[in-house]
């Protein structure tokens, strides 16, 4: 079959996305934690980073072989971005050092503001799809972080009474705003210095954090209380990438073992999903592997978040093999040691032109409904993209007729002649042993307004309207 037909067959598959997205309007509650925050949105170019460059007299040798993951001095931004852009790769990179914050502040500005961190963007997006009740986690709640909520009835946050109200409206203002840096780049885009030019290969983004309270993974008191006494079905699950060793960010992740396990049992049913997300400090990524995975149902990751658990598990000859080939066989060849070794029920892996899910017998979807669900994230964010933001429920289905990209297919193919099941390509399914594979191939937007959240949403929305 060729490329012609087989986007035609996705094209029949993909017409169950209106159906899917009712579905999750039939959803009673869902709740987000722990990270909520700002984005401040950067769009930056080629001759801005060279100016960035020189304007701060870096050496052109500490831009190749970057190994840095995290800010020693303000130049380091400048490094960060040079690293992202020339890779085309996502990072984040926290700093507890408020003069970095402040170099930021008064050398990087940015083009608008939006809502931030994995808590923040996904309650936005099921509240927008209509789940009826979600409940987002703020540990900081002024006016100026309310007004990133959308103003919906079904998004609530906690006030400062510690009850339960419209997001949108509640102003905390002893708060203090929780601001991170979002610098996005486009493929293709270049400059040259000192003879040396820097393409970039791949649409991206790279993130830099300054946030004292979710870098301390302080908890809003009445979220707690509230999740105590109250069930909910979904609970989704993020905010443990900013902590950092040095500053006792192990025992933080330990005291919230406790919390999450009154909550998982006042409420057997509920489905814990955790967004694994770019964590730098290694330290504290053993520590979310050994305390946090083992409390989830579902586990959500990109390319670059495989590749940093590979290398903390045993297995960095194929994390280095990932890192210059980032390609379905190779990415499922890590999914599948993942899906052994963190003895989850499902996890799932979004990579630029494919999505796949492993999972168990005994997770409550099928394979089907994981199909129909990564095929409705598809959708949501290529429409996302294609916007720049979501902001209206008719904004969803935009890209509902956009036909399924050359690249997913021939991931896919690649795919399922790894795992010598060649109906892979056309039914989207496989058993593999005692596990059962669904993947898709996915709608790509060639010049993305926005990247932002991107991973947020996949997972959130393949997990929810997956039913």
């Amino acid at each position: 079959m060729n490329y012609i037909e087989l986007k035609q067959v996705w094209a029949q598959k993909y017409k169950v996305v209106p159906t899917q997205l009712e579905k999750v309007k039939t959803i009673s509650s869902a709740a987000t934690a722990f990270n909520t925050n700002i984005d401040a949105i950067l769009k930056i170019n080629g001759e801005t980073i060279k100016k960035l460059i020189e304007d701060n007299h870096i050496s052109p040798d500490e831009l190749f072989d970057i190994n840095l993951s995290s800010f020693r001095k303000p130049s380091d931004v400048i490094i960060g971005i040079v690293k992202c852009f020339s890779r085309g790769i996502a990072e984040e990179w926290v700093t507890d050092d408020i003069n970095v914050y402040k170099w930021m502040e008064n050398n990087l500005g940015y083009q608008k503001l939006q809502m931030g961190g994995q808590g923040g963007i996904i309650a936005n997006a099921l509240a927008l799809l209509g789940v009826q009740k979600v409940i987002a986690h703020t540990n900081s709640h002024p006016q100026l972080q309310a007004h990133q909520f959308l103003n919906l009835s079904n998004l609530l946050g906690i006030d400062e009474n510690g009850t339960l109200c419209k997001a949108f409206d509640i102003s905390r203002e002893a708060d203090i705003p929780l601001i991170h840096w979002i610098i996005e780049f486009d493929k293709g885009d270049s400059f040259t210095i000192n003879g040396h030019t820097f393409v970039c290969p791949k649409s991206n983004r790279f993130i830099a954090t300054y946030d004292p309270l979710n870098m301390k993974l302080v908890m809003d008191k009445g979220f707690i209380n509230y999740l105590n006494t109250n069930s909910v079905d979904y609970l989704l699950l993020s905010g443990f990438h900013p902590l950092l060793e040095n500053t006792g960010g192990l025992d933080l992740i330990k005291n919230a073992v406790p919390i999450l396990k009154r909550w998982k049992e006042h409420n057997s049913n509920m489905i814990i999903h955790l967004e694994i997300a770019s964590t730098q400090d290694i330290a504290i990524r053993k520590a979310i592997v050994d305390y946090i995975v083992p409390l989830a149902d579902s586990v959500g990751l990109n390319e670059r978040e495989t590749i940093d658990l590979l290398n903390i598990l045993g297995k960095e000859d194929l994390a280095c093999e990932i890192e210059k080939s980032t390609h379905s066989d190779l990415l499922f060849d890590a999914l599948l040691f993942l899906k052994q070794k963190l003895n989850v029920k499902r996890i799932q892996l979004h990579m630029f032109g494919l999505y796949m899910t492993l999972q168990d017998n005994i997770f409550p979807y099928t394979p089907q409904q994981n199909l129909n669900g990564m095929m409705t994230a598809s959708v949501v964010s290529s429409s996302k993209a294609y916007n720049g933001e979501i902001t209206h429920y008719n904004d969803v289905l935009k890209t509902a007729d956009f036909a399924v990209s050359d690249l997913g297919l021939d991931e896919l193919n690649s795919l399922a002649k790894k795992i010598s099941s060649p109906q892979l390509i056309e039914t989207g399914i496989a058993n593999v042993g005692q596990y059962i594979l669904s993947a898709i191939p996915t709608i790509i937007i060639d010049k993305p307004k926005s990247l932002v959240g991107m991973g947020d949403t996949i997972s959130s929305v393949s997990l929810l309207s997956g039913r």
